[in-house]
């Protein structure tokens, strides 16, 4: 850090304990006014990063020696609140508004002012590229762009933050892996809503890829349903069996392989839940669309190597919320 924030205001924030620690990109902050501070407050979230931020005037640096030196590979999405961001980078100069959303690539430098406001504030969540599934060609034409969360998704997205900012302590140590699918699927949809307003620029590979994604996120939402299959896929997506059969070879897997690796990921979650270990096995697997029992336990055994209930049995518990703060005086994180 090139000039150290003075006066940093310090805060608490409960948070999820995970087993691997969230992204966290590293930044230089500038001051740009005499009577500096910064307040944060972080929330980790399986493999995501939560956090809350409040701070004068300042200018945040990305550098090339920071991404050369360590790069999360991470998108880092910001909600605006109060006051006004300016971007700068070698192909943009845009500035946010309380209301405006936009996405950082952890791996391009960039240059951020602060301004507009004695302090200004803004929410938002970091994760690994990888959790978006989105073409990272595609997803970087969104870096910089302003989107808004007065309104449909993006509107979504703000509701769900406040809400994981505003009720953390009422959450379980289990609700982690929920909490960070809803925050995937929020963001997936915004991105792709927002990549489907280009459509006229976009190749015929990334419409593919984008229907695919949304094929996923349907199948994710109908696990349940033991009628589950390519047909009711291509019927809820207006096209033939055959191209969602396509579209998921390309990516060197089917269709009935997808549906029933989500299955037992849903399933295992549950089992491991201590809020579910009075539900019997049969009625998860139930739940998640096995209508036999004894299939649902060999495909769980050749998944993970250990039968239903003996995973349950082994379960470790889990740990509680906990206090979490970020306060380095070398480099910010956002």
């Amino acid at each position: 850090m090139t000039e150290p924030m003075a006066d940093r205001g310090r805060g608490t924030a409960t948070a999820l304990t995970v087993p691997e620690t969230p992204p966290a990109t590293e930044m230089e902050a500038l001051p740009l006014t005499t009577n500096s501070h910064l307040r944060q407050r972080d929330l980790p979230i399986d493999a995501m990063r939560v956090w809350t931020m409040s701070f004068s005037p300042v200018r945040f640096r990305r550098t090339p020696e920071q991404i050369a030196q360590c790069d999360p590979s991470t998108y880092n999405i910001v909600l605006l609140r109060e006051g006004a961001l300016r971007r700068v980078d070698g192909a943009t100069d845009v500035t946010y508004q309380p209301g405006d959303v936009h996405l950082n690539d952890s791996s391009l430098p960039f240059r951020l002012d602060a301004h507009g406001a004695r302090t200004i504030s803004c929410v938002g969540v970091e994760l690994p590229k990888a959790m978006l599934a989105l073409p990272e060609d595609r997803a970087r034409s969104l870096v910089g762009r302003r989107l808004s969360a007065r309104e449909g998704l993006g509107g979504l997205l703000a509701t769900v933050l406040d809400h994981i900012v505003a009720d953390h302590d009422s959450y379980r140590s289990a609700d982690a892996p929920r909490l960070a699918v809803v925050l995937r699927d929020v963001l997936t949809g915004l991105f792709t809503n927002a990549l489907e307003d280009e459509r006229q620029y976009i190749p015929a590979a990334v419409h593919r890829r984008d229907l695919l994604l949304r094929m996923q996120a349907f199948i994710d939402q109908q696990l349940h349903n033991p009628e589950l299959g390519p047909r009711l896929v291509a019927a809820a997506h207006n096209v033939s069996t055959s191209y969602v059969h396509r579209l998921f070879g390309e990516e060197g897997i089917t269709v009935a392989g997808w549906i029933r690796e989500r299955r037992l990921q849903q399933a295992r979650r549950d089992l491991t839940d201590p809020a579910m270990h009075t539900v019997p096995v049969h009625h998860i697997a139930a739940r998640w669309g096995f209508s036999h029992h004894a299939a649902f336990t060999r495909a769980f055994r050749a998944a993970y190597g250990v039968a239903p209930s003996d995973l349950r049995r082994d379960a470790l518990p889990r740990t509680p919320w906990r206090e979490c703060q970020e306060t380095e005086e070398a480099a910010l994180t956002t």
